[in-house]
Formats: structure tokens, sequence, C-alpha cells
């Protein structure tokens, strides 16, 4: 039984209460200014040709490559004999050193092919999924392309250099005798150009007329949280984690310093995966041997609404205290091929309330729930924020050696495409007008969902842009939630680890 022990500040259970006033701590404000750069119009459709992708982006990146290729390479001379440009791939000729640009191709033998897909139907079993493509016997090929033709490129200089399908380079070097193309150095677009802080929010706030003391008050010391890879599915065994992580968030498993430190955290970041993958889709056979009650709509006997109930349920515990932008992932219910669109605010049926109207431009109204696309663009207290799913990175680490995906992610900005795989390997939209994954401007922060393993890294570009890169884990795997200071730009992780008496 416990007693009490006075007013000497004992921790009895019995004791008149301390009058004590406890003070009010409330969330940091928020300042968020998403970009509509990923979103597609209503009337879109798949009846055109791939090919002009690819068009697209040469001809869009190939002048930055160009000019960067052409300040690096001027006055450049080997032997005596000057480096020249050549316009097309096939105007290089044996012997002479001249540099060109083009896209990369990636002949592979063991990357997906669609008659393979096609003939899948005749196999008794469908291959393994690979985890590369790249081969150890050293079969795959790379290619320089561009209107004219292909060329294909060897030498010293390709070794240990992360390339994939789909990126734009200027490589210099001449062409042997067997009609390769000996590669001497390389060039990428490199970073493009990074908007100052708050440069959009002030052009915003001139455009609409707003007082200077307006833009003056602004969030400062926040932080953002950066979440991916909940994988949640419904079982009560994996709430545990979910629900210490709400607690955490709300403010209501610490003490008033943890407390005041979690009120920083303006906004959450759920970068895709929020819900585990579906059941696989049955094969041919197996539907054959089935009899299906309905003809039309889902099957009531298979469907599982519990995974979206509990993530609803906990979006809409969060939503009071902080505002939350969603954005989907490879086995999230949104369209397969990227860039995929915001979750449909049906499947939310208690979170929706916090979001914007429908009909209503994201741009002219931000809502405090934000389903977003994947890749995402935006800016976030000022500065301008890119981030993905996972899976540019995941296919381009099936193109190179080793596991470096801070390098990829790097590589991915320098390129300026944030998913130069696609379509080759990546499944997407087939762009007519305009290449969307072309990075227009420099992101201040590059985050990726859905990583093996937390990492971090600055990078900075030749007109003295910063990136902060963030590979975030998956949260149903490690525990982890990164925290961005958005005056500083560092990070930082917190785990969140569930004791099992099994481990002790």
């Amino acid at each position: 039984m416990a007693t009490d022990r006075g007013d000497d500040g004992g921790d009895g259970f019995l004791r008149d209460p301390s009058g004590r006033e406890y003070p009010v701590i409330a969330r940091a404000p928020s300042s968020y200014n998403p970009l509509q750069t990923f979103h597609l119009d209503a009337e879109k459709h798949y009846q055109q040709q791939y090919a002009d992708l690819y068009f697209l982006r040469l001809a869009k990146l190939k002048p930055s490559v160009e000019d960067v290729a052409a300040e690096a390479w001027d006055g450049f001379q080997i032997g005596g004999e000057l480096v020249r440009r050549v316009e097309r791939v096939l105007d290089v000729r044996q012997g002479e050193l001249c540099w060109v640009a083009g896209t990369v191709y990636m002949d592979m033998p063991l990357k997906p092919n669609i008659l393979d897909d096609i003939s899948k139907d005749h196999w008794i079993s469908a291959p393994a999924p690979r985890e590369k493509y790249i081969s150890s016997d050293g079969s795959h090929r790379m290619m320089l392309e561009d209107v004219s033709g292909r060329l294909r490129l060897t030498g010293a200089a390709l070794e240990g250099e992360i390339l994939v399908t789909g990126c734009i380079i200027a490589v210099m070097g001449t062409e042997n005798a067997n009609g390769d193309f000996d590669v001497v150095d390389m060039r990428f677009p490199d970073l493009p150009r990074q908007p100052q802080r708050w440069e959009r929010d002030d052009i915003n706030a001139a455009t609409k007329g707003a007082s200077t003391k307006s833009r003056e008050a602004r969030p400062d010391g926040t932080k953002v949280a950066i979440l991916s890879g909940l994988g949640i599915k419904g079982d009560e065994a994996e709430g545990l984690r979910n629900d210490i992580f709400m607690e955490w968030l709300l403010g209501e498993a610490s003490g008033e310093s943890e407390q005041a430190a979690v009120s920083k955290i303006s906004r959450l970041i759920l970068a895709g995966n929020s819900l585990a993958e579906a059941a696989p889709i049955p094969s041919r056979d197996e539907l054959a041997g089935k009899k299906h009650s309905k003809k039309y709509g889902y099957d009531s006997s298979a469907y599982n609404p519990a995974p979206t109930s509990h993530l609803d349920n906990l979006l809409s515990t969060l939503l009071p205290s902080v505002p939350i932008t969603l954005i989907p992932g490879a086995t999230d219910p949104a369209n397969v091929s990227l860039p995929q669109q915001p979750i449909h605010a049906a499947m939310f049926p208690l979170s929706r309330a916090y979001a914007a109207p429908p009909g209503q431009p994201q741009a002219e109204l931000p809502d405090w729930f934000h389903s977003a696309t994947n890749p995402w663009e935006g800016d976030v207290d000022g500065w301008r924020m890119l981030g993905t799913g996972g899976q540019p990175v995941d296919d381009i680490f099936k193109y190179v050696e080793g596991d470096d995906r801070l390098a990829m992610m790097e590589r991915m900005l320098r390129w300026r495409c944030v998913a130069p795989t696609a379509p080759d390997t990546l499944w997407c939209y087939p762009f007519q007008d305009k290449d969307q994954f072309v990075l227009e401007e420099c992101p201040h922060v590059f985050f990726v969902g859905n990583q093996p393993r937390f990492e971090t890294a600055l990078i900075s570009g030749p007109a003295g842009q910063t990136v902060r890169l963030i590979a975030v884990p998956r949260f149903k795997e490690t525990g982890e939630v990164i925290l961005l200071d958005t005056e500083t730009l560092d990070v930082e992780s917190v785990r969140f680890e569930i004791f099992d008496k099994g481990d002790s």
C-alpha cells in the first residue's frame, strides 16, 4: 500500500494536489507552400509513344551539359591535338580527339524485357526478380545515343562511375579501331540554379500585396519530421511501435523538456509505403480455378479494409496537432507509374476533414493534410524540398555495383533528373510536351524514403549550391524518424524500439 510522504518532495501516490500551474506548450507553426511540379492533367492518356520522353530530356539538358563540357575542356589537348566538339554521335571520326553529348543507354541482358513479359504465359513459373541488372561476366554494354544513332563507350574512365539509362552526359575521347569510343573524361549537367530561402514565398507575398511585417513573422527554430515505410498491415502486433511514436509526437509520452523539443516539430512528412504491400495478384491458372461470385467491383471476401483504416486512425489522431504531407510509395493505393498521383481522399474518411476542399487548387490553399504526389516538391519553412518514395534510387541500385545510396542521390541531382531510368525500367507516364522529371531548380533538401539505413550528407555545386541529402530508412524495420532542423539543415535520428523478452 502506498503512503503519503508529506510535503518533503516525496514521490508517494497519496498527496494533496500541488497547485502547480503547468505551462501551455504550443506546436510551432509551419510555412508550407507546395508546388504542382508532378501533377498530371485530368485528361491524361497513354496512346503516345515513350520515345518522345527521351527526345524531350535530351533537348532540355543537352545545352546545359554542353556548356559545362565546353568550359571544362576549352583548350584541352593530347599529344598536341586540340579537342573539338562534334554535334552528333555519328559525326565522331576514328583517331580524332573530340567530345559529344547524348543520352546514356545501358544494354544489359539481365534487364526486364517486354518480350519476356509477353512470353510469361508459356512459362511454368516466372523468373525470380533480380537484385541487380549488371552482370558479373561483363556482358553489359554502355552506349551514348542521340537522334542520329548510338556509339559504344569504353575506357578506364568509366570504371566505378554511376551511369544509368536515361541520364544526359558529355564524353571526351577518341574512336578506336573497333568503332568504340574510348572515354578520357565525362561531364554532367550538374546542379541547376538554387533559389534563395523564402524566395518563392516573398514573390507570392509581393504579388498578393502582403505587408513587410507579415513576411517577417516566419517560423524560427522549427523541425520537420520525415518518416517512411510504416508498412501498416492492420495486425495488432504492429500497433505498439506506432502508438509509441504517436504519443511521442503528441507530447503524451515524455516530460516537459521533451515536450518542448517535440513542439518544435512543425510538420510530418510520410515518404512512401505507409501501407504494406497487398497480397500478390493470382496467376491465370489460379483465377481459372476459382468461381467468382462478383463480375464487377471488388470481392468483399478478399478485400481487407484494416490497413487503410489503421492508417486513417493514425493520421486523424495526429492531425489535430501537427500538419502532415503524405507521399505515396510502391505499396500504397496509388497508380504504379511515376509520377504517382495523390492517394484519393476517399481512403481517409476521418482525416480528409483536414484536407483542402475538392477542386480547390493546392497552390492557392495549402491544407493541413496534404495528400501529395510521388515525387513531391515544395517549400517548407522557406527551403525548397524534393522527396520521393524511393523507387528511382532503388532502380538505379540495380544498374550499378555497390550500395552507396547517397552517391546515387547525388548523381540524380547532378544529372538534373529525378527519375532517369524511367521509362526504361521504371514505369512512368509518357510525357509529350515536357519531361516533368527534369529538375528546373536545385532543392535545398533532397530526401528519399524506404532505404536500407539512415544516411545523410551535404553536397555543393559550382554556383555555391548546397544540398542536404537524406536517405530515410523504413520505420517498420528500424523504428527511426528523421528530424531536419529548418535553421541549420542539420539532421538527427530518433529511434523507437520495442523490448522483446526473447532478445534478453
